[in-house]
């Protein structure tokens, strides 16, 4: 049995939390708010934020309960595995892998689609060709490809430089947000009777609310990047729940007021008939002039840099623990010999998401629409995982701490359901937030991709002794996993391997 590569502890508490929040938090809170409400109306919107938010904290309590016995690089990869074995990890990691950097690469794309919004003039610059009606300019690309090298440099310098970085991103973005609301609500020209009607008078309220609550798992996605952090926590893992929990209460407070502060400015409806590429951007300049836009592009900036930061952690931290686990290549389980961090990872990660921006970004949206579906199936492992561990009742003595709980148990039930619900309002036709064709595409081809590749090395990985799998998988807590296994039955790949 080979050693184990282990990344340091180094991460504090509130740069865990700030990986959260500022993963969370978007340059889509800022720039979209008059296209959520064009459904439900600007209180309908809000509504399924705070839904959505909702069922967040309910699958964050799977979340925290496998965090705190599970620290470990990987997160759902490892959960699936605790759960249902190498096969359904290694599904679990594969849709995590494509999901983690196509936000990484949308976020870079969002850089470039910022100074479309404010400096036209710079970032207008040499079309090359349309790609899907989106036209492509040689330097929204060069802008994109500065920001994932930039911040590819900053995450190989290491684990703590970048969470102090993102720490500081997110106090400057919450600042942005808070000075945007008190301008935008106390402003001579705006008035709460621009939210009437509540709800759009021509779609059933509750199919328009269900529309936004179908992007949550999409619109919160990072609060899972702290299991993918967990390995480096340098405080107790039993903290990790309440820093996801606060993560996603002031994520859902931010999405809300963005919403709520654009649609004060105007009659909502008006602001959606202008169909406006930026609703958002309209209503602060037309209130603030530049020195408005000013301080709501350093906010999207704040919040672009958050997102790329965060999604790098946990795209690395992933294909780290998959490396570990002998599925892919021991490249990415190496470590950076001075800043000892998982470079490899991120430097594919970069690589990968350079090519993104010259195909446009409707064509990186597709892709984005259909890897929502994979942030959903990890959501369901995890919570599946941790049904299957808690208990009703029985004597905690001879389970983990904490696994006998109806509360939890029923958590864990109900974030279940609301994954598979997720899953359907993206995968039902019928549904009202059913996914485009070319998404569908994109899905289908991820899929074969992910069957040939496996296909390839799934042989080797499916002959590893359980015992040593445990160990590369979950480390000095492989001891767990066999009281896990004696309270829940074995998954048949675990039968069937060696």
């Amino acid at each position: 049995m080979k050693e184990r590569t282990q990344l340091d502890k180094t991460l504090k508490p509130h740069w865990v939390w700030a990986i959260a929040l500022g993963s969370a938090i978007g340059w889509g809170s800022f720039v979209l708010p008059a296209d959520w409400m064009a459904k439900p109306g600007p209180i309908g919107a809000a509504i399924g934020f705070g839904i959505g938010g909702l069922l967040m904290i309910l699958i964050a309590v799977s979340y925290g309960f496998l965090i705190r016995h599970f620290p470990v690089s990987g997160g759902e990869f490892a959960y699936a595995y605790l759960g249902f074995g190498r096969t359904n990890a290694y599904i679990c990691g594969w849709f995590l892998a494509l999901g983690y950097m196509s936000i990484v690469a949308l976020n870079a794309s969002a850089m470039a689609l910022l100074f479309k919004f404010t400096i036209p003039q710079v970032a207008m610059k040499g079309q090359m060709y349309s790609i899907a009606g989106w036209d492509v300019y040689i330097t929204e690309v060069l802008i994109a490809t500065a920001a994932l090298c930039v911040f590819a440099w900053l995450n190989i310098r290491g684990a703590s430089f970048s969470g102090r970085l993102q720490f500081i991103f997110c106090v400057v973005l919450m600042l942005g947000v808070a000075a945007l609301a008190f301008g935008m609500f106390t402003h001579s020209a705006s008035s709460f009777s621009h939210l009437q009607p509540v709800f759009n008078p021509e779609i059933p309220a509750l199919s328009a609310i269900l529309t936004i609550v179908a992007i949550a798992p999409f619109a919160y996605v990072g609060f899972d990047n702290v299991p993918q952090s967990a390995e480096e926590f340098d405080f107790p893992a039993k903290k990790a729940f309440s820093l996801i929990v606060w993560a996603l209460i002031f994520a859902t407070l931010i999405y809300i007021t963005n919403i709520l502060f654009t649609a004060v400015a105007m009659p909502w409806q008006e602001l959606v008939a202008k169909q406006s590429i930026w609703g958002t951007g309209d209503v602060i300049s037309g209130a603030f002039g530049s020195v408005g836009l000013s301080v709501l592009a350093i906010a999207i900036c704040m919040g672009i840099f958050t997102g790329l930061n965060g999604f790098y952690v946990s795209a690395s931290r992933l294909l780290f623990a998959m490396s570990r686990a002998k599925i892919i290549p021991e490249v990415f389980g190496k470590l950076h010999p001075t800043y000892r961090t998982p470079y490899a990872g991120i430097l594919f990660t970069m690589v990968i998401c350079l090519a993104a921006p010259w195909f446009g970004r409707q064509v990186l949206l597709w892709i984005v629409d259909m890897a929502s579906i994979g942030v959903a199936v990890a959501y369901f492992y995890t919570c599946f995982a941790a049904y299957k561990f808690f208990r009703w009742s029985g004597n905690n003595d001879t389970v983990m701490e904490g696994a006998v709980s109806p509360a939890r148990k029923f958590c864990s039930l109900l974030g279940l359901i609301a994954s598979l619900v997720f899953v359907g309002l993206l995968a039902v036709p019928g549904s009202p937030a059913f996914m485009g064709v070319p998404s569908w595409i994109a899905l289908l081809i991820w899929l074969v991709i992910g069957a040939v590749f496996y296909g390839v090395r799934g042989k080797a990985f499916r002959q590893i002794p359980k015992e040593e799998l445990d160990y590369y998988i979950l480390g000095e807590h492989s001891h767990l996993a066999s009281g896990f296994h004696q309270q829940v039955p074995a998954d048949t790949d675990e039968k069937a391997a060696p």
